[in-house]
């Protein structure tokens, strides 16, 4: 078992390494999510995700989540065949959490320098609570 803490990741590389762990055969836990970044300018992030909200029908979809634990489960399983029985396994195995469970407390976790923070050449980034509560999640 896996875990990941979120904490200042960005969010696509976190994805592809959550996905590339699943499609090994590990179970995956990511923790903190709600302190997982996505970067550009603030009004683009939310421009992105605001045309995503609008996009499709109420009743047949695309559904876009708007809690940041779903979120981040939605942008692995973007990254995984979850069409073919092979990916559907490996979504099965990935759990996202916001803060830290009791369950998973005193276990040890990973973070990466790849998707670190600072690797980032500029310092335009939202997290996100931010986003989330921007979109209209009700998260304290």
């Amino acid at each position: 078992m896996i875990i990941i803490d979120g904490t200042e990741l960005i969010l696509g590389r976190l994805a592809s390494y959550a996905a590339k762990q699943l499609l090994l055969g590990e179970n995956v836990h990511i923790i903190n999510c709600e302190k997982v970044i996505d970067t550009g300018s603030k009004q683009q992030i939310l421009k992105k995700y605001k045309r995503r909200m609008e996009r499709g029908t109420p009743r047949k979809g695309p559904f876009m989540h708007r809690m940041p634990h779903r979120i981040v489960k939605r942008t692995v399983r973007g990254m995984l065949p979850y069409k073919k029985a092979r990916g559907k396994d490996a979504y099965k195995r990935l759990r996202c959490h916001i803060g830290i469970p009791e369950e998973l407390q005193d276990k040890k976790t990973i973070s990466f320098k790849d998707a670190h923070l600072s690797k980032l050449p500029n310092v335009k980034y939202l997290d996100l609570k931010t986003i989330s509560h921007r979109i209209g999640a009700k998260i304290e």
